[in-house]
């Protein structure tokens, strides 16, 4: 509790520069949490185009069921599949109507008659895409072909992108805030320097001499932590609304409770190591 009082007396002592260092660490760790989120998210995006089906032809209203089972056991015999799914007419209506239960005008306009037959097929790898997509469309009776791979290699663009630039910007930051919390304690352990000295000569032990620096440096980690996380918070709950309506069913957002409860956990520990770090390098580098 004494080490505490002492912490506390230091920061009212230079608010400033307690400022400074909480600000530092509370933009390091929302650039840290968004980054976070923004991995997560992409990475069930990915996971959520890759669970459905890959690769749909649409057929020719000419197709006979032996050209239909040929094109299959050829796609079942050359390629590792999840599913392989056939789509008449009928159900692709019954599909369609569904989609726009809300426009009256667009089912009064559509009827099973207009709607291509389809083959839907999920692949196990996706590098197996574009083999698919080939046979598929060497057949005469398939009048087009859509597959996702363009779709799934730009997401997998992005999942890499966000996940080394989180990693090197969250790591330069952190960086900068370790700096930042070494300076701040250096300059305050350095400014006290007699006071310590007094404090060596009665019999202090080096922890009690260090002790309030390495909570210091802890609170203000800690707080940039909690600061950072409540601000990613806070903008993804503003953004939600927005995001769920573009993302169209993709159940990406809202982000579960747990979620944010385990990334507010992680970013506390890597609070506390930082702040610790820094403050015991701060006291020994300045404290000799």
């Amino acid at each position: 509790m004494k080490k505490l009082t002492l912490t506390l007396q230091h920061i009212r002592r230079a608010p400033y520069q307690s400022l400074a260092a909480i600000i530092m660490t509370t933009v390091t760790f929302l650039i840290v949490s968004i980054f976070t989120l923004a991995a997560i998210g992409t990475h069930t995006l990915l996971t959520y185009f890759e669970s459905r089906p890959q690769v749909t032809a649409f057929f020719l209203d000419s197709t006979t069921s032996d050209q239909l089972n040929s094109l299959q056991s050829e796609i079942e015999n050359s390629f590792s599949t999840d599913s392989i799914i056939y789509i008449g007419k009928e159900e692709a209506l019954t599909i369609y109507q569904d989609q726009n239960a809300d426009n009256p005008l667009l089912l009064e306009m559509v009827t099973a008659d207009i709607l291509p037959a389809s083959l839907e097929v999920s692949a196990k790898s996706v590098t197996d895409l574009e083999g698919i997509a080939q046979i598929m469309e060497g057949a005469e009776y398939v009048e087009e072909v859509i597959y996702q791979k363009d779709i799934i290699d730009t997401i997998k663009v992005w999942v890499n992108g966000v996940r080394w630039g989180g990693i090197a910007l969250s790591g330069l930051l952190l960086f900068a805030s370790l700096t930042t919390i070494i300076i701040i304690l250096g300059l305050k352990f350095t400014a006290r320097k007699l006071e310590i000295n007094t404090l060596s000569l009665l019999g202090a032990s080096p922890w009690y001499i260090r002790g309030p620096f390495v909570i210091e440096g802890v609170i203000y980690s800690v707080l940039g932590a909690f600061l950072g996380w409540g601000l990613s918070y806070l903008t993804i709950l503003y953004l939600t609304p927005n995001l769920v309506e573009f993302l169209q069913g993709i159940t990406i957002l809202p982000v579960p409770y747990w979620v944010m409860l385990v990334v507010l956990a992680g970013e506390l520990l890597l609070g506390l190591i930082l702040g610790s770090f820094a403050s015991l390098i701060a006291t020994r580098r300045y404290g000799r």
